[in-house]
């Protein structure tokens, strides 16, 4: 059945039906705005920082509350689109991300900045899983691979010219602009969207919104991430500003796995999924992965600023190989997984980030450039090899009915997993820079070099989980 997907008869492979076509193209143009605006950021978090006269440990909030946003928005989206349509859901998250990149361009302090990043978030986790659904729905199954190669363009393209687009306005104008691009990529896309998208007619079934299960797990995975983001500034976890949230945390994620057993309608999380080994190997590997991967995507344009000097286009430019790295690789990964089985290319690919990331554990701020981008090649090639196995290896061995619920699972663990990366490593870096106390050059690359041995650990300890995943994925 793989091979029927991917290698159908040459009469299928004419053309795309022109709806199709016409949907995905103007569902993508809208996406755009989120996947630029996710990458340019990481650019300019250097500049917030000074701007707002914050530390890195609360500046990483700018990026760990906007993921912790998409995470609550996620599972809402299945039920929004059931209850309205996904014309109307998706409208509705470009006003959403509209409103929010309006108002985290006239933020005030850092305090109004998280918060308004919080409503761009929601934004985008209404949209992304609107648009896949959207466009599954209308080509019935069929051409899926041609179609999800021009979904997945500005997911090629964003980490490749996000941050040079991002450091182009960090050195010409003001780091509001990087919210300010956004107003007429989404105004077009409102446009073209309500003018050319069908109106498709809610489900006759009513699903119901989990309001329980979401006031459950949501503040628990944000209250734990808060807690771990205190520990550099109030002194470890004694201190009642770390301890006091996590416990809380820890308790609503137990109060959460007892509601969700005992609910026998649409949990916004089906824990009863973990039954499957496939499936849990595969969550534990989007979480630790997810930590190894968005923690070193925050600190990377960050070291190349703080310790090479960098002004923020050099610092955008200088990440484009990691871009070029998972352009090279992405393409053929799936017929690949489909041949092999994801253990062995999630192993591989495991083993290739982490000789990746191993030079930046050792950089100063004289090792040769060059070196490190071809690294950061290396990198590239490993991180765009971890998710599609991964996901696909989720899916063995569920029945049909359970494929959205695990749809959900993943992707709430894959930004979860992202969250908890930038505010780990953050708050190690922080950590680092309080306890060597001078900002000398070598102290600060010495924190850098600190922090990234900790992204190669939670790489390694991802390895132990791969080897659990199956051989061969069953057709």
């Amino acid at each position: 059945m793989a091979e029927r997907l991917t290698n159908p008869p040459k009469h299928q492979k004419e053309k795309i039906d022109p709806m199709v076509l016409k949907i995905s193209i103007i569902m993508v143009i809208g996406a755009l705005a989120p996947l630029l605006d996710s990458t340019m950021i990481n650019v300019a978090i250097k500049t917030i920082a000074g701007d707002m006269k914050s530390t890195v440990a609360i500046i990483q909030w700018v990026i760990t509350g906007y993921v912790l946003a998409m995470a609550i928005a996620i599972p809402i989206s299945g039920w929004a689109i059931n209850r309205f349509g996904g014309k109307r859901v998706y409208v509705f998250s470009l006003l959403i991300f509209l409103a929010g990149s309006v108002l985290s361009s006239l933020s005030w302090n850092i305090d109004s900045l998280i918060a308004f990043r919080l409503l761009q978030g929601f934004g985008a986790g209404l949209m992304i899983p609107t648009l896949q659904t959207v466009i599954i729905q209308a080509s019935g199954g069929k051409d899926l691979g041609r179609i999800m190669s021009i979904v997945s363009m500005p997911a090629l393209l964003g980490p490749i010219l996000g941050p040079v687009l991002g450091g182009i306005i960090i050195n010409s104008l003001s780091w509001r602009w990087i919210f300010y691009v956004n107003i007429p990529i989404c105004m077009i896309a409102l446009f073209i969207a309500w003018r050319g998208l069908p109106t498709d007619e809610p489900s006759n079934s009513k699903q119901r919104l989990d309001i329980i299960g979401i006031l459950l797990l949501s503040p628990a995975f944000a209250l734990i991430i808060y807690g771990v983001s205190k520990i550099s500034s109030h002194g470890g976890l004694s201190s009642s500003e770390v301890f006091v949230p996590m416990v809380i945390g820890f308790l609503m994620m137990v109060a959460f796995v007892v509601y969700s057993l005992r609910r026998k309608i649409s949990p916004v999380l089906d824990l009863r999924l973990f039954k499957s080994r496939n499936f849990s190997v595969s969550i534990i590997l989007l979480f630790v992965s997810g930590i190894a991967t968005n923690g070193a995507m925050l600190i990377l344009p960050l070291y190349y600023q703080q310790v090479r000097g960098q002004t923020a286009l050099l610092a955008g430019l200088w990440l484009i190989p990691q871009g070029i790295g998972m352009l090279l690789t992405r393409n053929w990964l799936g017929k690949l997984t489909d041949r092999i089985g994801s253990r062995i290319i999630v192993i591989v690919s495991l083993l290739v980030t982490t000789i990746g990331t191993l030079p930046f554990a050792f950089a100063s701020s004289d090792t040769n450039q060059i070196l490190l981008a071809a690294a950061q090649i290396i990198r590239g090639a490993g991180l765009s090899g971890l998710l599609i196995p991964i996901m696909a290896s989720a899916y063995v061995g569920l029945s049909r009915d359970q494929i959205p619920d695990a749809s959900i699972a993943t992707r709430i663990f894959q930004t979860i997993g992202g969250a908890f990366g930038s505010a780990i490593l953050a708050t190690i870096l922080a950590n680092q820079l309080l306890i060597r106390n001078v900002s000398t050059t070598v102290t600060v690359s010495n924190a850098y070099n600190v922090a990234f041995w900790w992204s190669i650990a939670f790489t390694v300890i991802a390895i132990i989980p791969a080897l659990l995943l199956p051989k061969r994925k069953n057709a």
